[in-house]
């Protein structure tokens, strides 16, 4: 099982790296194919709605056929072969099309990981595991910074896609080889049933869902797309220095996730452990609108801040997990994903839309917008959270 777990931990890399990849694109798919950064938006968004769809059918999949094959034939399909239609790419329906593909090769992956962590850990130690997956996982957002822009200088864009088309298989391979789904207990026609629809009614939930929906959406959006266009239209800096400043990002969420993994055990509270890091990560994107165009060690030392300060996803994820009968834990691990991962899908759609609307002769403004966009939501996604109930068991 410890094995399978490790896998699954690549499983995550790969999902990881696939999207915050794309800043790293922007420029050669630019000049190739003729995608824009507004493209490369709503590819960003197509491949986190697509993921966010799928914890439907994934959680379902996960209680009723395992972990096992949910995860190694989705990541193989479409993990694999959104990879190589994306290899294959000619303009940039194309690439929505392979990101689409991805999405639902990388949505069982690390709900996967959650799923035998519910089943198999006492509740007390989830948001700790959780963090340590994510936290290990994520090192792929540091892969696709600086080493991914290497590698493109090295064998072309073209040819990075098909080596991440093979290594997705390889990992799917090891996936169905290695991972163990845990054990059924004995039919019981007593036992309790119940679908997505019972979670909804839970209200306790429902300020949680609300948090969820906009905590990671500033982090993943701006490490995932806009850091690149955002360095490169308003600081002037190149493909390496922008792969430089991802990587710094990325290392930042990393530390982040680590350090809020056995936060909530050692302060004993989870629900002000995730309002006072959000506080933070909306004052970093006040600050990052307020200097702009500020000395760029300021510039990615606040975009650090955002995602460092941000990296409350698991241990959201774990708040309502405290929540989520046993019985109920695939479907409501999943639709807790659903809400994260598909307020970042929807805010690149939105963030896309508004850099189109207000780009012209000044190059700040665009960015200052979307910005404003991310800070918003997160406020009012705070406050919204205030009226949630803390539980840590």
């Amino acid at each position: 099982m410890k094995l399978g777990l490790v896998v699954l931990c690549l499983g995550y890399v790969l999902s990881q790296f696939y999207r915050a990849f794309l800043a790293i694109l922007a420029a050669p798919l630019r000049l190739e194919i003729g995608v824009s950064p507004d493209d490369l938006a709503f590819a960003s968004g197509l491949w986190f709605l697509v993921f966010a769809v799928m914890q439907f059918p994934v959680g379902w999949s996960l209680d009723r056929i395992g972990p096992r094959l949910t995860a190694s034939v989705l990541l193989l399909l479409g993990g694999g072969g959104g990879a190589l239609v994306f290899a294959m790419a000619s303009n940039p329906v194309h690439i929505h099309i392979a990101m689409m593909l991805i999405g639902v090769g990388c949505s069982p992956v690390l709900m996967a990981s959650y799923y035998l962590f519910a089943r198999q850990y006492p509740p007390q130690q989830f948001a700790t595991l959780a963090a340590v997956m994510l936290g290990v996982g994520s090192f792929g957002n540091l892969i696709a910074s600086y080493p991914t822009t290497l590698m493109v200088d090295l064998v072309g864009w073209r040819g990075t896609l098909v080596a991440l088309a093979g290594l997705s298989a390889v990992v799917a391979l090891g996936l169905f080889l290695f991972v163990r789904d845990p054990e059924q207990p004995p039919h019981d026609p007593d036992r309790p049933q119940g679908s997505v629809l019972d979670i909804l009614r839970m209200r306790a939930l429902w300020p949680i869902f609300a948090i969820m929906f906009v905590a990671y959406a500033p982090a993943a959006a701006l490490r995932g797309l806009w850091i690149g266009p955002y360095l490169g239209d308003v600081m002037n800096l190149g493909a390496s220095a922008i792969g430089v400043s991802s990587l710094i990002m990325g290392v930042a969420m990393i530390a982040g996730t680590f350090v809020y993994g056995p936060l909530d055990r050692i302060l004993g509270t989870r629900k002000w452990v995730i309002f006072v890091g959000n506080l933070c990560a909306a004052v970093a994107l006040l600050l990052l609108i307020l200097w702009i165009d500020g000395p760029i060690w300021l510039v990615v030392a606040l975009l650090a801040a955002v995602g460092f300060f941000g990296a409350t996803f698991p241990i959201i994820l774990a708040h309502g997990r405290a929540f989520v009968p046993p019985h109920l834990v695939g479907r409501g691990v999943t639709l807790l994903n659903f809400f994260g991962i598909g307020g970042v899908g929807i805010m690149q759609f939105l963030t896309g839309k508004v850099h189109s609307e207000m780009t012209g002769s000044d190059p700040l403004l665009p960015y200052a917008a979307l910005f404003a966009v991310l800070l918003a939501f997160l406020v009012l996604g705070l406050v919204t959270y205030l009226r949630s109930k803390d539980r840590l068991a």
